[in-house]
């Protein structure tokens, strides 16, 4: 039985995708319980493909090769999930990694949990802002809002941050529980990790938290999925993944813990907050309109919630009209952007 089982999506991930693999071989020493599956999401410009290959060659008792044609991250996510064989699922992207003493910490709980008749359903960590090229870190924690070293469920969590929503890099799920529910990420669509991290939470009912520093995210490569401009050019993909949350989760209807619900309805607020200042900020017809049809989705498909987000005072004030009301949004963004450090 596989204890966990890591899933890496790579596309054109030879220049890093080493650094990744061995990070995880560092903390598996000599057990047999981790299981590491590289996802070559139909990568065509260098060598990941052969790299895959070479990895499980080196490693088959650990490592397997998953080769696909191209999908997208959430298809590689998916590719993963479906060939998982751990009791627990953790997605690592390939410019990432993990770090050697936290997930010891981090592994050693989970392999007392695996020999459970009812494992706990979702793992919680800090994850840290690698600026590489700002050589500046910036460590994400949860120590304010969730309870340590005890398991614990939703009503027990405090109020969490808009600078510390739990995000792909800090939680590991039972991966049976993802596969109950049938979870299943959009294919060509960026931005998928949202969806990971929002649509499992009302299934999700133990908890615990380690406050160790488990997950490293490089931030700052270029063609980074989380850069600006990319970000404004990428805004239709942004607008499938909000719409897909709000799909899937009524938050009236389907969260009964009121804790949660007001998580999750933070949540989506800044999804649709994205949305608004990155379509302000193109300021072109077609995505004044986009932005108009965004919010009246919400308004058709979830009205009461529609008239929480849409009535709460930080969409209020990005929704301004007019071009002073913009220039004010983006302003705000500017700001925001300095103190969280984001992007």
């Amino acid at each position: 039985m596989k204890t966990i089982s890591f899933a890496l999506p790579c596309y054109n991930s030879a220049a890093y995708m080493d650094t990744c693999i061995e990070s995880i071989l560092a903390f598996r020493d000599d057990a047999d319980d981790i299981e590491i599956l590289v996802v070559d999401d139909g990568s065509t410009k260098d060598d990941t493909a052969a790299k895959a290959d070479e990895w499980a060659r080196r490693h088959p008792d650990c490592i397997r090769a998953i080769h696909q044609e191209n999908g997208g991250h959430g298809a590689a996510v998916n590719a993963g999930l479906a060939h998982a064989r751990g009791v627990y699922f953790k997605v690592v992207d390939s410019d990432d990694w993990l770090d050697e003493q936290a997930m010891r910490t981090v592994m050693d709980f989970l392999r007392q949990q695996a020999r459970e008749s009812q494992p706990i359903d979702m793992v919680v960590a800090n994850y840290v802002y690698e600026k590489v090229f700002e050589n500046a870190t910036l460590t994400v924690d949860y120590r304010n809002v969730l309870p340590v070293g005890r398991t614990f469920g939703w009503d027990e969590v405090g109020s969490f941050k808009v600078s510390q929503f739990l995000l792909m890099h800090s939680v590991i799920y039972r991966t049976q529980l993802l596969r109950d529910i049938h979870l299943e990420l959009p294919r060509h669509t960026f931005y998928v990790d949202n969806i990971f991290v929002y649509v499992p939470l009302p299934h999700v009912r133990t908890i615990r938290y380690f406050d160790v520093d488990m997950y490293r995210y490089f931030i700052g490569r270029e063609g980074q999925s989380v850069n600006e401009e990319i970000m404004r050019g990428r805004m239709d993909q942004q607008i499938r993944v909000t719409k897909q949350m709000i799909d899937e989760v009524d938050l009236d209807a389907d969260v009964s813990s009121d804790p949660l619900r007001r998580y999750m309805e933070s949540y989506l607020s800044v999804m649709l907050s994205i949305c608004t200042v990155f379509l302000r900020m193109t300021n072109t017809p077609q995505a004044n309109a986009d932005l108009a049809e965004v919010w009246d989705y919400l308004r058709r498909t979830r009205p009461a919630m529609y008239a929480r987000i849409r009535g709460n005072l930080l969409n209020r004030l990005l929704n301004l009209p007019g071009e002073a009301g913009r220039r004010f949004a983006l302003g705000g963004y500017r700001v925001a952007r300095k103190l969280f450090k984001f992007n």
